[in-house]
Order: C-alpha cells, then structure tokens, then sequence
C-alpha cells in the first residue's frame, strides 16, 4: 500500500471535468478492496487567511494501530500550491480562525503530556495558536474543565470562548445532589457561559451566564453583539422548537431574544432547529437558516436600524434545497452565501439579501456537477476556496476563480488516481405517480450494456438528505461493491433534497409507502434495461435507509439478501426513545394518540410475518437516535420466530454511526460477505474445513 502511494505522488496530475482543465498520467491498475477504504484521508473544512495567500484545511486520517481517525491542521501557499503540514499529535485538532494580519491561526486541541493532569496537557479542549510557519504551538486558553467554542474578535485582540457549569435547580435538587452518581431525565442541566479574554494583558471575565445551554455563537467583527443559539438544556430534542436566537449587547450588557414566542407560527412545524449564526461584516444583519425534518430550510435574517430590529425571511432560490447551517456574508456586502442541493450535486450560491418575496435569483458560484463540502471567501469576499469532489477524486481543496475556471490546490488521496474505478452516473425512471425520479447508478469498470448484473439497492439515511454524484468510498456499499461486480443504485427517493420543495414534502404522512414505490419502481426499471438481475437483488441502509430496508422485506420478498442499518421498525417506539422525536412528529404528522393509524402503516413491524429475504443486522450499542430495541426486535422476530436467516451483529459502545477501525472493517466484511453468499452463491470456509486442508496438504 505504502509503495502505491508513493508511485502516485511522481506523476502529473492536472484533470478536466466541467470546466477543470488537466493531464492525467497515472495508470489505472489497482483493484479496490476494502481495506484501501482505510488509505483515504478525508479533507473536512478550509479557510483562506484574510489575504487569501494561504489555506489551512483540516485532514482526517487512520493511523493505525489507533482505532479512530486523527484531524490535522495542513496548510497550502496558494501561489506556488506548496502543502505543509502543521500539526502531528493525536489531539483532534479542529476550528482553524486566522488572526486578522494573517499571522497565526487559532484552533481547538485536546492535547494530552504524559499524565499531567492540569491544563493545558490534560486532554480538554482548548484553544491553541501557531504561526503559520509552523512554529511552536502556544496555549491561548487553560480552562480546567476545557472550554467549548471560540471566536476570535476583529482586531485579533480579544478572544471569546465558552465554558461548561453544571447546575440543579427544580424543585428536588436536594434530592439529585444527595445521590449525584445516578442519572436524570432532567433536572441537571450543563449551561454554558461565555468568556471574554484579553490578548494583550492576558484577563478573562465571564460576560454571559444566562442558564441556557449555548450550541453555538458568533461576535460581530466590531464586537457590539454576539449572537447565540440557545436551548433550554443541551439534548438535542430541545433544539426541535424551543432553540431561540439570543443577542448580547455588549454596551448595555443585555441580552435579547429576538426569536421571540410565537415567531414559529408561520412555520410548516414547529420542531424546526436552528443551525448556526452569521454576522454581516458591519455587525448590522444577522443570517441563520431553520432547518427542519422532511421540508426546505429556511434563510433568515434579522436587522438592526435606527435602533430597532426586524426579522424576516429569505426567500429560497427555485429549486435548490438549502443546506442548514453553511451561511456566510461575502466580504463587506449583503450577499448571503450557501450551500444548496441541486439533483444529486452541491453548489455554493450567492443572492443579494434585499432581495423579497417569491423565489429570488441566486448566483452559483462553483462548477455543475460537483460536491462542495465547505467554502472560505478571503476578507475582500474577492477569492474563494472551496473544498469539492467530483466522480473521479475524493474532496480536495480548489480556489474558484469563476464557476467554470477553478485551480485544484491539493491531491491529499494519490493513490486514488491508480484506482481501477467504478462508473458512476444519474440514473432516471418513473416513481410513483408515473413522477420523475433518479438515483446514482454505479457499475463495474468494464461494465458493457447487455449484461444483467446482481444489484444492490442502497438507501440513504435522513429521508431529508440525499445521495450525490461523487465518488463516494464508504462503509455503506458506495465504491466497494461495483469494485466487487455489482451494480449499485442509490435512490434519490421521495422526500430527498435537490428535487425541489413538492418532491420533499410528497413524503409527509406517507413513510412506508410512496417512497417504496418510488424504489421498487427503480428496481424495475433496471431489470428492464438489462442492467439487473431479477434474481439477484439486495438491498441495504443505514439509519432512515434501514428502516426503508425494513420496509422493503416486509413488502416484497423479491430482494434474496438485505443488510438493515440502524433501522427504525416501530414508529411509536422510535417517538417514544430517540434522541430527536419530531422527526417522527412530522412524517406522522401527529402524537401516538392522534394518529395511531399513521404510526401503525409507517412500521415495518406489523408485517414482518411476510420477511422471506436473509437479513443481516447491524446497530451501535448505544445508538440514542435509532436505539437498538428496534434491532433487537427485528432480529428476535426473524431468528426465533420465523426462522429467517438473519445475523445482529452489534457494535460496542457506538453510537449512530461507527467509529472506529475494527468496526468499520467488519461492518464492510459481513456485507460483502452476506451477499455473496445470497447472492453469488458463494460460501465462506469455515476455521474447520481451512484447518482440515492444510492438514491433508
């Protein structure tokens, strides 16, 4: 592996796609196995210094023989595209700022010195700065406890940070501080506080201690407001309609809910939650978007003139799904910036915010065809970086010259231009109502039309998500399995993002049924153009695509293996233990008892007597947003009582996603393996039988 990666670096990578232009001189010959899934690093935010000479960016990376991926902090002269490395530790490095003249970068770390026990080598985050030749790393802050978040003030000056203290305040406090080793529904809550710190004579003061738990916040550049969001307490169920937008003033020393009762009236639901805040360069207009479990986010913006705030909302540009939560202001204007889906692709998009009413015109910014993960404008909002993939490379980090002319700054994943890879392409078909749907379709390297492959069906999660046209090597099928002869379909189903607001919302009192066909009619669809084997279909998911798992083996039995991730199987259960139950609300739309009916149709459960189809299981031991009762349940229901084939295969001490090296391999492994037993008919030696060859050898 080590040799591959090395031959990869010698050559001349310069590629087009769009408008991209390039030679590419690597050879194809590596077959990919799952254990390359482990060579790849994967690049996760970026950001311009101020004068756009340089760009930080955060990798994420498997060093073995440690289970989880570390994050370092590279950095890359954007003129001569010279990359170096800045950070080493296992300390997931993470939030790179740059200060204000561009000498230094702040960031969090959890670094740990032997076992030191006190700030800051104690392994709580704080904040820590270099400079950007690499120098010798300083502890900006040495909280006991670690700090939170961080915002560095306009001037560089200053440096504000939150800090975590728990408090007991109801009625049995008493009570819950008498027998604090136990754990509460409520009752004891971790509020946050925000501190200020002088850089200059090195004092911090606490500023803000309100009793509400801080998910995130923003300084205007002059340092007249800070803007929060807050909820009641920090689980996540409280962010579903009860976070709010709090405004420090930091003359009058107050602080204002601008959100205030009744500002969710107009909202389709009211377990909408709020994403993240975004100053305009004067600290006079304020971005934040709602995002919200089966409908559009929305954009809004508060504004302060003549000594009065309004709050209004932004209207969406016409077929672009908004991403929550990835706003910024271009430089010193009032052009608001996002992320937005658009048919299995993601584009950075501008619109003036004077802009009111209907849907408004929207400016993309980078290239058609293309996934953009994160993006940085440079203090003038003049130039741009973007990190991107494509069908052809993992994302790497670009400067944007204009939407058809980008520069690529980084090859962070070499060894991928030796990769024999699958092709990847949109794939349409008529849904439910005879409506347009699509999916990305990935098929072997030398597929040739006329041949009939076995195909797997993979679902992704959300429903309010979306599969996109990128290559994509993960634990979920993407990559591995057309690598291994099949043909994969990831369905854009009803209820995914990019297809405009009526294909999202079709889902809406509706799981477990138009979606599904939506699918199935895809699978059909592919058997017609020879492209799959009706004999040899399985079908796999994780999270809101293992429920679809679910509900597709208690529809039809037509699928010969399915691999159920995280899967929902019961709506009242899932109302009743997740972590975030207005999902649940909105595709009910309603409680348990009022729309008992709705719950029963959207669960799998009631139908697993009709499972014929082996099923593989998989959850996180303590997955709080899918609990394993569910997995639990499907694997009792099928063992023990309709005697399916069917493995759980439960991952310890995970939660909704695996974290972990030997956890991910084996999730990949039993897969691959699981179809091709049902599927290709193949069959796994046992320990007997490889012992007994190599004794009669």
């Amino acid at each position: 592996m080590l040799a591959t990666r090395r031959n990869a670096f010698v050559h001349l990578l310069v590629f087009i796609i769009g408008g991209f232009s390039s030679i590419c001189f690597a050879e194809r010959t590596h077959q990919i196995e799952a254990e390359n899934y482990f060579s790849l690093g994967v690049m996760t935010g970026c950001e311009l210094s101020p004068d756009g000479k340089y760009l930080v960016y955060r990798e994420m990376r498997w060093t073995p023989p440690t289970e989880k991926r570390n994050t370092d902090l590279w950095l890359v002269e954007v003129a001569t595209k010279k990359v170096r490395r800045l950070t080493f530790d296992r300390a997931s490095d993470g939030s790179p700022t740059w200060s204000p003249d561009g000498k230094y970068i702040y960031f969090t770390s959890g670094r740990k010195r032997g076992d030191e026990a006190d700030a800051p080598y104690n392994g709580k985050k704080q904040v820590w700065r270099i400079t950007v030749d690499g120098g010798e790393l300083f502890p900006v802050t040495r909280a006991a406890d670690g700090i939170g978040q961080f915002h560095l003030s306009g001037d560089g000056l200053t440096l504000y940070f939150t800090k975590s203290v728990e408090i007991v305040e109801d009625e049995w406090s008493k009570l819950r501080k008498e027998f604090k080793k136990l754990n509460y529904a409520h009752g004891v809550n971790d509020f946050t506080q925000v501190w200020k710190l002088d850089l200059v004579h090195w004092r911090s003061e606490k500023i803000i201690d309100e009793h509400r738990y801080i998910t995130t916040f923003e300084v205007s550049a002059d340092e007249r407001r800070i803007a929060m969001i807050t909820t009641p307490d920090d689980t996540l169920m409280s962010n579903e309609g009860w976070s709010q937008i709090d405004v420090y003033d930091s003359e009058t020393k107050e602080v204002t809910n601008i959100t205030p009762d009744g500002w969710r009236a107009d909202h389709p639901v009211p377990h909408g939650w709020l994403d993240a805040v975004s100053f305009s360069a004067d600290g006079d207009a304020l971005a934040f978007t709602v995002s919200y479990d089966g409908y559009s986010p929305v954009i809004y913006l508060s504004e302060w003139r003549d000594g009065k705030q309004s709050l209004r909302t932004l209207a969406n540009p016409a077929d672009v799904t908004v991403v929550g939560g990835s706003m910024t202001f271009r430089g010193d204007t009032r052009e608001v910036c996002f992320l937005g889906e658009i048919k299995a692709t993601k584009r950075l998009y501008c619109m003036l915010s004077t802009q009111v009413g209907g849907h408004v015109a929207a400016i993309a910014r980078t290239p058609e065809d293309v996934v953009v993960g994160s993006y940085s404008y440079s203090k003038s909002g003049n130039q741009l970086a973007v990190v991107m993939s494509t069908t052809t490379h993992p994302p790497d980090a670009f400067i944007v010259n204009s939407p058809n002319h980008v520069d690529r700054m980084t090859t962070i994943n070499p060894q991928v231009d030796t990769w024999i890879l699958p092709q990847i392409k949109r794939y349409h078909w008529k849904g439910a109502n005879g409506d347009e749907v699509e999916g990305i379709l990935e098929l072997p390297a030398d597929y040739k039309p006329g041949k009939a492959l076995p195909t797997v069906v993979e679902i992704h999660g959300g429903p309010t998500s979306a599969t996109h046209l990128e290559l994509r090597f993960w634990i979920y099928g993407r990559t591995l399995l057309a690598s291994k002869g099949y043909a994969l379909l990831s369905p854009n189903y009803r209820g995914s993002t990019g297809y405009g607001d009526k294909f999202l919302t079709d889902l809406i009192g509706r799981e477990n049924d138009i979606e599904v066909e939506d699918i199935l009619k895809g699978v059909d669809q592919l058997i017609a153009d020879g492209i799959a084997d009706g004999d040899r279909l399985g079908v796999m998911g994780w999270s809101n695509g293992g429920y679809l798992t679910n509900c597709l083996v208690t529809t039809t039995d037509r699928f010969k293996a399915a691999s159920s991730g995280a899967g929902v199987l019961d709506q009242v259960i899932q109302w009743g233990t997740e972590d975030t139950p207005g999902h649940v609300i909105n595709f009910m739309e309603g409680q348990p008892w009022t729309k008992a009916g709705e719950y029963h149709k959207g669960s799998p459960l009631y139908n697993l007597h009709k499972v014929k189809t082996p099923t593989l299981i998989h959850v996180g031991e303590n997955d709080p947003r899918v609990p394993p009762a569910h997995s639990r349940t499907l694997y009792r229901a099928l063992k023990h009582y309709l005697h399916v084939p069917t493995e759980l295969v439960v991952y310890p001490g995970e939660g909704h996603g695996l974290t972990t090296y030997t956890h991910r391999k084996a999730k990949m492994s039993w897969d691959l393996g699981w179809f091709d037993k049902y599927l290709l008919g193949k069959v796994e030696e046992s320990a007997e039988a490889v012992t007994n060859s190599n004794e009669g050898a």
